[in-house]
């Protein structure tokens, strides 16, 4: 079977979401003029959709051009997703005996404020400085001397086209209230190149670690200049872990602190997770702390016997019901999850991609509180 083109994909998908919304608020609602000038407005923007985030996203990498076609394709997702529950509601209303006009405008209705309230929301949401949600997790084999360690975890910070310089110092100050012994950026640091978003970016430099600040690359940074962002980071005080590990220690007790590329990485030469690699030379009996972008990097995590895997990606799905398509692709959208011996903690992300919009995915700032067994047995 021949691959469908990637344009023909570039423009159903916007189809998509306009047709069903299209129905629902205007062929079954208005007729003549109304409805013509309407569906012009719909047209209108199916043409203007694609091509705002090709010149945003594409060569030209336009930011006013992706702000444009980012916000747009948020609000169609919002507008679409509510369009098929109307679908439904419809129904319902059929079954209980309403007729048109006044049910189709009752559905179309529900439809547009629901979707004005979640996308005011959901702008609200994005762009607010994130929740700090604090986890314990318990760790086999970690010693005494480590128990209560805290790992300050955030990721997806997608600096982009919105200037977010102030959030990224606020954000900054959230992680140094926290105390953290290790700070990590798990990835998707920002999108586009170091001279565009470096500004954005700088803050970080300002963490404070006690036991240090280790950054890896997610997918994103190889969509730009992922050896570019490696540098930089390094140039900040933050420890790129490509495909490497650190032995942290406290009192005379050792743990390993080990990153692995994104698999987006093969594409270039000398990047791509590369887990056997990063563990070289690791004492097996020392736990193994694991930074991978992916979630579904948990595969090969397990695998080598890694304690705890450190991930992002997912944004908790970012905007409903995106979570379940993510799904798809990855094991798990947020949270602690167990996978054999090993855990794994997914974040929704610290910032967004894209659209700038968060409904039922919140932000966070992570705090991940390192247990030992033999403590926790002790206090049980």
């Amino acid at each position: 079977m021949n691959r469908i083109p990637r344009q023909v994909i570039f423009l159903a998908i916007p189809a998509l979401l306009f047709l069903l919304p299209w129905w629902v608020l205007v062929y079954t609602t208005t007729s003549g003029a109304a409805c013509w000038a309407l569906s012009a407005l719909f047209v209108l923007g199916y043409i203007g959709l694609p091509a705002a985030m090709f010149t945003g996203h594409g060569p030209k990498q336009s930011d006013t051009a992706a702000l444009i076609g980012d916000t747009g394709l948020g609000v169609m997702w919002v507008l679409f997703t509510w369009s098929a529950i109307g679908a439904v509601a419809r129904t319902v209303l059929i079954l209980a005996g309403v007729d048109d006009p006044a049910r189709s405008r009752i559905v179309a209705l529900g439809v547009l404020v629901i979707s004005a309230a979640l996308v005011a929301w959901g702008i609200y949401e994005a762009r607010r400085i994130p929740r700090v949600l604090t986890v314990d997790v318990t760790i086999p084999k970690l010693a005494p001397g480590l128990d209560g360690l805290r790992v300050v975890v955030v990721t997806d910070t997608h600096y982009a086209a919105t200037d977010r310089l102030r959030w990224s110092e606020r954000v900054v100050e959230v992680v140094n209230a926290q105390k953290p012994d290790i700070a990590c950026h798990a990835g998707d640091l920002a999108d586009g190149s170091v001279v565009k978003r470096r500004a954005q970016v700088d803050p970080l430099g300002k963490v404070e670690a006690t036991f240090g600040r280790f950054y890896i690359t997610g997918n994103h940074e190889y969509f730009g200049d992922a050896p570019g962002w490696i540098e930089h980071m390094a140039g900040l005080g933050w420890q790129p872990l490509h495909n490497q590990h650190e032995i942290l220690t406290r009192d005379g007790d050792r743990l390993v602190m080990a990153g692995i590329d994104d698999p987006t990485g093969v594409a270039l030469t000398g990047h791509g997770p590369n887990l056997p690699a990063a563990l070289s030379g690791a004492d097996p009996e020392l736990p193994v702390i694991l930074l991978a972008h992916q979630p579904k990097q948990i595969t090969d995590a397990v695998e080598h016997g890694v304690a705890l895997q450190i991930s992002g990606h997912t944004h908790g799905g970012q905007i409903w019901p995106f979570r379940y398509l993510v799904l798809l692709d990855q094991p798990v959208v947020a949270g602690l999850s167990r996978h054999g011996a090993t855990q794994l903690y997914t974040s929704r992300g610290t910032g967004f991609w894209g659209p700038q919009l968060r409904v039922f995915a919140p932000s966070e700032i992570t705090v991940l509180v390192l247990r030992s067994p033999e403590l926790a047995g002790a206090a049980a």
